[in-house]
């Protein structure tokens, strides 16, 4: 950050950073062979002969294989009967083989070639007997229509059933290493909360976090939203620049990759000496967090956890439902190598809740035309019942606690 307006406190608070992600222990070829074969039982039920993961993070999750959609594509085509088969151009082949992904057989496309007509002679080869191939739900459209034309008669169906119940769950690993995520955001925002000062404005503000992620992640913010006052009442503020006054209301929302895995950490709080009208929605906000945090219990459908936050916001005058003042999303969503992934804590989620399952909190109270307070932590369901990955905030004045 250039030197002015929480210019030299922001170099202060970048000083003596680590690396914390440096030492996260990355998920093994073993343990993606297990999901591999959670996968093929998953679609031997299903009645699924194959699956094609396009370029994603479902093709990440199962394969090891981090690669960038674009219009040429680029998958892992999963057999039921244990083949596990890449397409992709040809001239990629050679970078694709030093990606550390598990090996398989790679076939490769000319670019004047159509690829669906390889992915078709490729599963006419693997599962001669096939008929319906699943695909990732987060395909594009044109990949879809591709393959309808090149298959046929084979069925294309959506393969949310395999992807999903993998996904959904994660493992010990996983949760590590989301652990280490969170951390560095958290300590992130405690830091940028330190470089605030009337004038800043939240481009700057931004350009710090992104600075203090990429130096405790390696990699700077996935992405990161900075607004103070009138801005803060909406879920994902305003296009104006923002600029910090006395008395402001700050939110920042913000996170960072480990290994693929993401932190998504939202806090709110005043700067400088919080009014009565502040601190009281504040609170009902941590109230309302804390009331979904309580009402996470295994075998609980989902949708009673949003049914939790709503019913403290209610008793408080504000909504009913999804009216504004009041609480106009779901309480929450899942999290993993997506920052939003299955499964939602909103009404009509009847999904129970079960072990492994990872979750945002963050019933945000939005008073258009006044403020907003989102305060967002996640946890992970354990066998007892919901793990916070990070402490919730302490107070409006004082969010990280008496002693930041």
């Amino acid at each position: 950050m250039s030197a002015g307006i929480g210019g030299s406190t922001a170099e202060r608070e970048l000083r003596g950073l680590t690396n914390l992600a440096a030492s996260a222990v990355p998920v093994t070829a073993a343990q993606r062979m297990a999901r591999l074969d959670r996968a093929r039982s998953l679609m031997i039920a299903a009645g699924i002969d194959a699956v094609l993961l396009p370029a994603g993070s479902s093709l990440y999750y199962f394969t090891g294989l981090r690669w960038s959609p674009s219009e040429r594509l680029v998958g892992a085509l999963i057999s039921a009967s244990g083949a596990l088969d890449y397409v992709c151009p040809s001239f990629e082949i050679g970078t694709l083989t030093n990606f550390g992904c598990l090996p398989g057989h790679i076939h490769g496309w000319e670019e004047h070639e159509n690829p669906y007509d390889l992915v078709a002679r490729v599963l006419s080869r693997s599962t001669p007997q096939a008929r319906v191939l699943g695909l990732d739900e987060a395909a594009p459209f044109f990949v879809a229509e591709g393959l309808r034309a090149a298959l046929a008669p084979i069925r294309l169906i959506d393969a949310v059933a395999v992807t999903r119940a993998c996904r959904m769950h994660k493992s010990r690993e996983e949760i590590a290493l989301m652990s280490t995520a969170k951390r560095i955001t958290l300590e992130v925002q405690r830091r940028a909360a330190r470089i605030l000062e009337p004038g800043i404005t939240g481009t700057a503000v931004k350009k710090f976090i992104d600075d203090a992620h990429r130096a405790m992640s390696g990699g700077g913010s996935t992405f990161c939203l900075v607004y103070f006052g009138e801005a803060t009442a909406y879920p994902h503020g305003v296009a104006e620049e923002q600029v910090l006054r006395e008395g402001d209301m700050v939110l920042i929302d913000t996170g960072c990759d480990v290994q693929g895995y993401k932190s998504d950490i939202t806090r709110s709080y005043v700067y400088g000496e919080p009014t009565a009208r502040q601190r009281s929605v504040w609170d009902l906000e941590k109230a309302a967090q804390a009331a979904a945090f309580e009402a996470a219990r295994p075998g609980v459908a989902c949708e009673e956890v949003d049914r939790a936050a709503r019913r403290v916001l209610e008793r408080a005058g504000f909504g009913p439902g999804y009216r504004v003042p009041g609480l106009p999303h779901r309480t929450g969503h899942g999290i993993g190598l997506d920052v939003h992934e299955w499964t939602y804590l909103v009404e009509g989620n009847r999904q129970p809740l079960e072990p492994g399952m990872c979750f945002s909190n963050e019933p945000m109270i939005c008073i258009y035309g006044e403020f907003g307070v989102r305060l967002e932590d996640h946890f992970y369901m354990g066998e007892t019942g919901p793990v916070w990955f990070t402490q919730p905030a302490h107070a409006c004045d004082a969010p990280f606690g008496p002693a930041a």
